[in-house]
């Protein structure tokens, strides 16, 4: 059984002399306290040196991203293949399993094994014979600061650096202008305060100060290289009727320092702009194109990197640096943010206020694109950028127009987009049904819309006559039971009864309002015959 052990300056194989301390693996340290004892249980068998710095880095490399270096597969072939073995112990599982798909060896790797080397490794001088300590230092010294230039010069994720330091440092250089300009301003108002309200870009502000002073010289200064001549006229009004208090020379001597510091910082960070447009456009000019370069850059310093930033999502894109207001809505079960650093690109900054959500989200999945193509693509030119961004400006447009286009054409999406959009209904006439020949009379069904406010009057006349009927008849029953007691004025009470007969007949009202003047009469005329009735009953017993 082999061992294949790696140093900073070659290959060593070594034999397992007894394989049964590999299973032993609790107690293998204590054989290897004494180099005697460490002989007894490996012993070297070939040792493999390389040639110079740059093949040990080439072998370092490959061994790394677990594939086999040249120097390793001629050891190999020349070592070990000749030696049929069963079984090769080696440190590294990938590295374990490319050797076994090009050399059909059994490659052996666990925790055992990890142990073994780390014995090995602890008496690797006395193990190593013919290679002098001060040699293994120099070379593993070497091979490390080669590694290490390597990984900087060639890692993707290091180029993009000096865009996130430049980035930061911008943004700091905007928080010190800031501070410097405020102060400038609270500083010189004191002397002219009206100053400020005339002029209000700080770097004309600054200039101002400069050259002119304090404001007694405002008369004498040519101020017509900075302002124009309106401008310069109302500075000098102003300075000659200004309620400003006196200051002194020194005063003023700190003030223009103070100009001069200002001058000098807005001066780099220009020049500081362009060299982050240009650095931009080199790494990523798809995503500069896009989104802008402050943007762009903004985002492969929060992301860490350019490839960082290519893997995220459009949806993790989109929030970059709004987290503590997405993990806030998903606390309080609130709506979540619908952009973060992406909110100040210039498209979204064009959109109205209701589309902003919609061109943020459409820009950031193109801006996931543009950046993946930027990362991982080998040609660079900004093309891909540019079509999306035309892209863009033309959905943005139509948004705002409110003229909005069916994207998919499957009936869900018609059906939703019809939804929002009224059809215009056109009814034609229809010509064949002005000829009747041939056709039988078919009566007309009348519809509830066609049916006016008569028919419904009809209705409610119809059920107000119904509920009259029933209180007529019993009156009309009671009266016939009176007269048959009496046994007077039979021919009254019929003549009454046909009366009413006849009036049920002819009862047809046109309007609810004659029908009760009619029923109100009859009731009416019913109490006078009852009085009749009683005054015959008392004269009849009168004569009796």
């Amino acid at each position: 059984m082999l061992v294949l052990f790696e140093t900073p300056a070659g290959y060593a194989i070594f034999k397992l002399l007894d394989e049964s301390k590999l299973s032993e693996i609790d107690n293998l340290y204590q054989e290897f306290n004494t180099p005697e004892g460490a002989a007894s249980v490996v012993k070297l068998k070939n040792f493999i040196k390389f040639e110079d710095t740059t093949e040990a880095l080439a072998a370092t490399t490959a061994a790394i991203e677990g594939k086999l270096s040249k120097t390793l597969k001629k050891a190999l072939k020349k070592h070990v293949c000749k030696d049929v073995q069963d079984q090769l112990l080696i440190g590294d599982a990938k590295l374990g399993s490319a050797i076994k798909e090009k050399f059909d060896l059994q490659c052996v790797s666990n925790s055992n094994v990890q142990e073994l080397l780390r014995c090995i490794r602890s008496q690797m001088d006395s193990l190593l014979t013919g290679l002098p300590k001060k040699e293994m230092t120099a070379m593993a010294l070497g091979l490390a600061h080669s590694l290490s230039r390597y990984k900087l010069k060639f890692s993707p994720d290091k180029i993009d650096t000096m865009i996130v330091q430049a980035q930061c440092l911008l943004d700091d250089l905007d928080k010190e202008l800031n501070n410097y300009v405020m102060r400038c301003r609270e500083w010189y108002g004191w002397h002219f305060p009206e100053l400020g309200k005339i002029i209000t870009d700080n770097t004309l502000f600054v200039k101002i100060v400069k050259l002119m002073g304090t404001r007694d010289h405002a008369a004498k200064t040519d101020l017509s290289d900075i302002l124009p001549e309106d401008l310069e006229e109302k500075v000098k009004e102003a300075a000659e009727i200004s309620m400003g208090t006196e200051i002194s020379d020194d005063d003023i001597v700190n003030i223009q320092n103070l100009c001069d510091e200002i001058i000098a910082i807005t001066d780099y960070r220009t020049h500081l702009t362009d060299y982050l447009k240009a650095r931009m456009m080199a790494m990523a000019p798809n995503l500069t194109v896009l989104i802008g370069e402050h943007i762009g850059a903004r985002l492969i310093a929060h992301a860490g990197s350019l490839m960082n930033l290519a893997k995220h999502p459009a949806s993790t894109l989109q929030i970059f640096g709004a987290e503590k207001a997405l993990f806030r809505a998903l606390k309080t079960k609130k709506d979540t943010p619908k952009y973060g650093l992406i909110y100040h690109a210039q498209l979204v900054g064009q959109s109205s206020t209701k589309n902003k959500g919609k061109m943020s989200r459409m820009l950031a999945a193109k801006a996931a694109l543009a950046t993946r193509v930027d990362a991982l693509g080998d040609e660079v030119s900004f093309e891909l950028g540019a079509a999306h961004k035309v892209k863009l400006e033309n959905k943005l447009r139509l948004l705002e127009e409110g003229n909005l286009r069916r994207i998919s054409g499957t009936g869900k999406a018609k059906v939703k987009f019809e939804k929002y959009h009224s059809k215009s209904e056109v009814h034609e006439y229809p010509v064949a049904a002005d000829s009747t020949l041939g056709k039988k009379a078919v009566k007309r069904e009348h519809s509830p819309s066609e049916e006016g406010p008569e028919s419904s009057k009809r209705i409610k006349l119809e059920e107000e006559v119904n509920d009259v009927k029933p209180k007529k008849e019993k009156k009309v029953k009671t009266e016939p039971q009176e007269d048959e007691v009496d046994g007077v004025d039979n021919g009254d009470t019929s003549s009454l009864e046909k009366k009413k007969k006849k009036k049920k007949k002819s009862l047809q009202p046109e309007t609810a309002e004659e029908v009760k003047e009619e029923i109100k009469e009859e009731v009416k005329e019913e109490p006078k015959s009852e009085k009749k009735k009683k005054k015959k009953r008392q004269s009849q017993m009168e004569e009796d």
